[in-house]
Protein backbone atom coordinates (compact mmCIF):
# COMPACT_ATOMS: atom_id res chain seq x y z
CA UNK A 1 0.00 0.00 0.00
CA UNK A 2 1.42 3.38 -0.99
CA UNK A 3 1.53 6.22 1.55
CA UNK A 4 -0.68 9.16 0.66
CA UNK A 5 1.67 12.10 0.84
CA UNK A 6 0.39 15.64 0.77
CA UNK A 7 2.87 18.29 -0.23
CA UNK A 8 2.04 21.71 1.21
CA UNK A 9 3.17 24.03 -1.58
CA UNK A 10 1.95 27.06 -3.52
CA UNK A 11 -0.20 24.87 -5.77
CA UNK A 12 -2.14 23.48 -2.81
CA UNK A 13 -2.44 26.86 -1.09
CA UNK A 14 -3.50 28.61 -4.31
CA UNK A 15 -6.21 26.02 -4.91
CA UNK A 16 -7.64 26.34 -1.40
CA UNK A 17 -7.51 30.16 -1.61
CA UNK A 18 -9.39 30.12 -4.91
CA UNK A 19 -12.08 27.93 -3.36
CA UNK A 20 -12.28 30.34 -0.40
CA UNK A 21 -12.82 33.25 -2.79
CA UNK A 22 -15.71 31.35 -4.38
CA UNK A 23 -17.23 30.42 -1.02
CA UNK A 24 -20.01 32.51 0.48
CA UNK A 25 -18.17 32.28 3.84
CA UNK A 26 -14.88 33.51 2.26
CA UNK A 27 -12.97 30.63 3.82
CA UNK A 28 -12.22 27.02 2.99
CA UNK A 29 -10.75 24.10 4.95
CA UNK A 30 -8.38 21.44 3.69
CA UNK A 31 -8.48 18.67 6.30
CA UNK A 32 -5.60 16.33 7.07
CA UNK A 33 -7.66 14.31 9.56
CA UNK A 34 -9.78 11.49 8.16
CA UNK A 35 -13.07 12.22 9.93
CA UNK A 36 -14.71 14.46 12.51
CA UNK A 37 -14.13 11.66 15.02
CA UNK A 38 -10.32 11.76 14.60
CA UNK A 39 -8.51 12.42 17.90
CA UNK A 40 -6.44 15.17 16.25
CA UNK A 41 -8.09 17.82 14.09
CA UNK A 42 -5.42 19.17 11.69
CA UNK A 43 -6.28 21.40 8.76
CA UNK A 44 -5.34 24.26 6.52
CA UNK A 45 -7.80 27.13 6.59
CA UNK A 46 -7.71 29.57 3.65
CA UNK A 47 -9.16 32.90 4.75
CA UNK A 48 -10.16 35.96 2.79
CA UNK A 49 -10.70 39.46 4.24
CA UNK A 50 -14.32 39.87 5.29
CA UNK A 51 -14.84 36.30 6.49
CA UNK A 52 -16.81 36.35 9.73
CA UNK A 53 -15.55 34.17 12.55
CA UNK A 54 -17.68 34.68 15.65
CA UNK A 55 -16.21 35.13 19.11
CA UNK A 56 -16.09 31.57 20.40
CA UNK A 57 -14.25 29.18 22.67
CA UNK A 58 -13.34 25.53 22.84
CA UNK A 59 -13.94 24.49 26.44
CA UNK A 60 -11.93 21.28 26.42
CA UNK A 61 -9.03 21.85 24.05
CA UNK A 62 -6.40 24.39 23.18
CA UNK A 63 -6.23 25.53 19.56
CA UNK A 64 -3.08 26.33 17.61
CA UNK A 65 -2.83 28.67 14.61
CA UNK A 66 0.31 28.90 12.46
CA UNK A 67 0.27 31.37 9.57
CA UNK A 68 1.73 29.92 6.37
CA UNK A 69 0.79 32.83 4.11
CA UNK A 70 -0.67 36.28 4.72
CA UNK A 71 -1.54 37.73 8.11
CA UNK A 72 -4.26 37.65 10.76
CA UNK A 73 -4.98 39.49 13.97
CA UNK A 74 -6.17 37.19 16.77
CA UNK A 75 -8.28 38.72 19.53
CA UNK A 76 -8.77 37.26 23.01
CA UNK A 77 -12.05 38.24 24.68
CA UNK A 78 -13.52 38.21 28.17
CA UNK A 79 -16.87 36.55 28.92
CA UNK A 80 -18.72 39.70 27.81
CA UNK A 81 -16.97 39.81 24.43
CA UNK A 82 -14.64 42.70 25.25
CA UNK A 83 -11.17 42.44 23.68
CA UNK A 84 -8.53 41.85 26.35
CA UNK A 85 -5.58 41.35 23.98
CA UNK A 86 -4.79 41.29 20.26
CA UNK A 87 -1.93 39.57 18.48
CA UNK A 88 -0.76 40.20 14.92
CA UNK A 89 0.41 36.96 13.32
CA UNK A 90 2.52 37.81 10.27
CA UNK A 91 5.46 35.66 9.14
CA UNK A 92 6.98 38.74 7.45
CA UNK A 93 7.18 40.30 10.92
CA UNK A 94 8.62 37.15 12.52
CA UNK A 95 5.42 36.21 14.39
CA UNK A 96 4.15 32.89 13.09
CA UNK A 97 1.52 31.48 15.40
CA UNK A 98 -0.33 31.31 18.65
CA UNK A 99 -1.57 28.65 21.07
CA UNK A 100 -5.00 29.62 22.40
CA UNK A 101 -5.68 28.03 25.79
CA UNK A 102 -8.77 25.87 26.28
CA UNK A 103 -11.79 27.89 27.39
CA UNK A 104 -10.50 31.20 26.00
CA UNK A 105 -12.95 33.25 23.94
CA UNK A 106 -11.26 34.31 20.70
CA UNK A 107 -11.86 35.65 17.21
CA UNK A 108 -9.72 36.79 14.31
CA UNK A 109 -9.56 39.34 11.54
CA UNK A 110 -7.97 38.51 8.21
CA UNK A 111 -5.45 41.17 7.19
CA UNK A 112 -4.19 39.90 3.81
CA UNK A 113 -5.96 38.35 0.84
CA UNK A 114 -5.24 34.63 0.39
CA UNK A 115 -4.14 34.07 3.98
CA UNK A 116 -3.66 30.42 4.92
CA UNK A 117 -3.26 29.12 8.45
CA UNK A 118 -2.55 25.66 9.80
CA UNK A 119 -4.94 24.83 12.65
CA UNK A 120 -4.67 22.02 15.16
CA UNK A 121 -6.77 21.00 18.13
CA UNK A 122 -7.82 17.84 19.90
CA UNK A 123 -10.73 15.91 18.45
CA UNK A 124 -13.24 14.70 17.96
CA UNK A 125 -14.87 17.65 16.22
CA UNK A 126 -18.22 18.84 17.46
CA UNK A 127 -20.06 22.03 16.50
CA UNK A 128 -19.58 24.91 18.91
CA UNK A 129 -22.64 25.10 21.19
CA UNK A 130 -24.55 28.39 21.44
CA UNK A 131 -23.31 29.06 24.97
CA UNK A 132 -19.71 29.08 23.66
CA UNK A 133 -20.40 31.80 21.08
CA UNK A 134 -20.70 35.49 21.91
CA UNK A 135 -22.81 37.59 19.55
CA UNK A 136 -22.21 41.32 19.75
Amino acid sequence: MEDKKIIIDDNLLDGICNRALESQRLRMNFNFHNSPESPAQKLLNALQPGTLIPIHRHRHTAETYIVLRGAIRVHMHDNKGEVVSSHLLDPCEGVYGIEIPAGTFHSLDVIDRNTVIFEAKDGPYFPTPEEDIIVI
